[in-house]
């Protein structure tokens, strides 16, 4: 990768007009409401497994529905919103998530709640392509990653957020779980009100001042109006992207799944009850995705080309989950917490790097498909780990040694599979496509 000045000269970052912020402060409500939706179900899972006597192979099914109709609504959103744009796009999958989650309150069956899980997995597919594509019309090259850093530590909070929203309508309003499933639904009916009202690009919104106008449009015109889905797969640069999330996603939907399983087996701890332990993680992550996207941003600010600036942040990246390599054998709890929390901070830091890389090669009306195109390949990867998994567990009596060394290793994989298919990361090349959306 190459260390080159960046050509040109940049104007300052604007000392007035922060309307640009509110976006992201929009964008990370709605990464909390997404994450809260999709998390309440295995909070949930052994009050209605007992009611609803569900096995283990009846839950794992549900679970396998959202994970597949997640992958494919990867395709289909990221297609919708290039083609709508972000501000009926992104709406259509609001609205289509928040049905789902309120139909696991009419629920009484695995088919039907394996049905609320794929509207819901088929509309929170939406939300990524969303928020890159919305970052991409309201920040510069030199900002977006930042941005995306911001939103993307959302992500956690939704998750540590889940347990008490579970107990403030269940326990202190004293609602069911039907009625809690219903009732939480009004996250998702404020968030589509807010989005719809506040969302718009930025020459259309009349908040902008001129100023910070010139500063977002302020990056070279694009060569290309518009991809569509011929075009976008047969460029080495959308799979440059895809194969890196094919490659780093599983990590993230492992942590997710099996370190309460970890903790229970290893130190007789539930992160249900015990919360601490997963809010330190989660909270470090998010220090890592802030931190990630400023690096990379602050590296192009200073002149670095985007090329050396998001591959030098995701190599810093990588070196950070490396700990997970010393997690497996620890008697101190509280060390494992404090390694894995980093092991987590290096991939949100690479996560927010990696997905501000699109809109440095694809036109806007692009983005969107492209990471489509990535979502769906990690959703292939998630369910791929989650399966070898659960045969490495039974094959080594529940040691995860072999998994987390894995882990260390697919970030510098990626990386490398991103440089190899994109030397520089420079904008496609190709005749435009149709009109703009």
């Amino acid at each position: 990768m190459t260390q080159a000045i960046a050509a040109g000269s940049a104007p300052p970052v604007p000392r007035t007009g922060r309307y640009r912020w509110l976006i992201v402060a929009l964008l990370f409500a709605a990464t909390t409401v997404n994450y809260i939706d999709r998390t309440m179900l295995g909070l949930l899972a052994p009050v209605l497994g007992e009611e609803m006597r569900w096995s283990e192979n009846d839950y794992g099914n549900i679970v396998m529905a959202f994970q597949a109709a997640y992958a494919l609504g990867f395709l289909l959103m990221g297609w919708l919103i290039d083609r709508f744009g972000p501000k009926i796009g992104y709406s259509i999958a609001i609205a289509i998530w928040t049905i789902g989650h309120v139909a696991h309150g009419f629920a009484g069956s695995i088919a039907s709640f394996m049905a609320a899980r794929v509207v819901l997995g088929v509309g929170e597919a939406g939300h990524f392509p969303a928020v890159v594509r919305a970052s991409s019309e309201w920040f510069p090259q030199k900002e977006r990653a930042f941005a995306i850093g911001w939103v993307n530590s959302a992500t956690t909070i939704g998750v540590i957020l889940t347990a008490p929203t579970i107990w403030l309508f269940m326990v202190w309003a004293g609602f069911d779980w039907r009625q809690t499933f219903i009732y939480t639904g009004v996250f998702g009916a404020l968030l589509l009100i807010l989005w719809l009202w506040l969302y718009s690009n930025p020459r259309e919104s009349g908040k902008v001042s001129d100023a910070e106008l010139a500063w977002i449009e302020h990056d070279p015109p694009e060569q290309v109006a518009r991809l569509g889905w011929s075009k976008i797969v047969t460029k080495r640069e959308a799979w440059a992207f895809a194969v890196a999330k094919f490659l780093i996603d599983p990590v993230w939907y492992l942590m997710l799944f099996w370190l309460p399983k970890y903790f229970a087996s290893t130190y007789d701890v539930d992160l249900k009850v015990v919360l601490l332990p997963m809010i330190v993680m989660y909270l470090l992550s998010d220090v890592g995705s802030i931190a990630g996207g400023w690096l990379s941003s602050k590296l192009i600010q200073r002149g670095r080309t985007p090329n050396f600036a998001r591959k030098l942040t995701m190599v810093i990246a990588g070196c950070f989950v490396l700990p997970l390599l010393f997690v497996t054998g620890l008697d101190n709890m509280w060390l494992a917490i404090v390694l894995i929390g980093l092991a987590l901070a290096g991939h949100q830091a690479f996560s927010s790097t990696l997905l501000s890389i699109p809109p440095d090669m694809f036109p806007k009306r692009a983005v969107g498909s492209v990471i489509g195109l990535g979502g769906f390949m990690g959703g292939i990867g998630g369910m791929i780990m989650a399966k070898s998994t659960g045969l490495v567990l039974d094959a080594t009596n529940g040691n995860y040694t072999i998994i987390f060394a894995v882990c260390t290793t697919v970030y510098f994989l990626a990386v490398l599979a991103l440089h190899l298919l994109s030397p520089r990361l420079t904008p496609v090349t190709v005749e435009s496509e149709g009109t703009p959306a």
